[in-house]
């Protein structure tokens, strides 16, 4: 994933007006930007990082298996042997994230990944655990910028950054 500049958007914006004819030198110094400003902006990680303690690492992989699994904070410390306070304690220490919000990353990540192989908006929202779509539209365009469904039109298009404000992915 890269976090695109204003001057990148801008630039691939105007790509998206040219019709498929040869390159006029324009064309080409313009392209020659965008390799510039590509080869200069940082990329955003996206990988979402797993924490190292066994206990917490089985939870972890558990929600990898099954993202759904709606469980609270305190089954989960049952289940994994793990007092609460030390499992929300080294969870953020070990991740940089909180439980919650690192259950909510990984179901993000995993929305992209079903949302790139066409499956339906409706059945992703279900097999992430969300109750309801709308729900989860609110919290992808929160995360992303777009909706699943402009997302994932963009992805079918070859064309990810048009739907974008800052992202491309």
């Amino acid at each position: 994933m890269l976090e695109l500049s204003s001057l990148l958007r801008e630039a691939i914006t105007r790509t998206m007006t040219w019709n498929n004819s040869e390159l006029q030198p324009e064309h080409k110094r313009l392209m020659a930007v965008i390799v510039d400003e590509i080869s200069i902006i940082p990329q955003v990680e996206i990988a979402l990082p797993m924490p190292k303690d066994i206990r917490l690492l089985k939870i972890a992989l558990a929600l990898s298996n099954n993202p759904s699994d709606d469980r609270n904070i305190n089954e989960w410390s049952v289940w994994a042997g793990i007092s609460r306070r030390s499992l929300t304690r080294r969870f953020t220490n070990e991740t940089g994230f909180n439980f919650t919000e690192w259950r909510q990353k990984l179901r993000m990540l995993k929305a992209l990944e079903l949302l790139v192989a066409g499956r339906p908006i409706t059945e992703i929202s279900l097999n992430l655990g969300y109750d309801n779509i709308s729900g989860f539209i609110a919290i992808f365009r929160r995360n992303f910028g777009v909706t699943p469904g402009n997302y994932q039109k963009a992805m079918r298009n070859n064309h990810p950054w048009r739907n974008f404000n800052d992202t491309i992915i």
